[in-house]
């Protein structure tokens, strides 16, 4: 594991949002959904990818707070362009486990 500086950690804009819109993503190589996640005001709706079909479905999804990195450059996934990175952790078998605050938070809170 290589060390990073304080200065580093702080380049990562790390928000949370809502999870407004989620869509089946056919086209991705992996199960996956596409996500429309509401940051608030200051940065708005990111679209992101997720691979978390094995725990959560698309009703269950909208509404839910996540964690996601939004200062990330847009990426292309398949036909489908990825503006944030809602972030996860693997559960003992490798499928994804959102990460998000513990209690209801105001949408656009960054980590600290």
């Amino acid at each position: 594991m290589s060390e990073i500086t304080f200065d580093d950690f702080m380049k990562v804009d790390i928000r949370v949002g809502t999870i407004t819109k989620v869509e089946p993503f056919p086209e991705a190589r992996k199960p996956a959904y596409k996500l429309w996640v509401d940051y608030g005001d200051e940065i708005g709706v990111k679209k992101s990818s997720a691979q978390i079909t094995a725990h959560y479905t698309l009703e269950e999804l909208v509404g839910r707070q996540v964690m996601g990195v939004v200062n990330f450059p847009p990426r292309q996934i398949g036909p489908f362009m990825s503006e944030a990175l809602v972030l996860g952790v693997p559960d003992e078998n490798g499928e994804v486990v959102l990460l998000g605050p513990g209690q209801a938070v105001p949408i656009g809170g960054r980590m600290f």
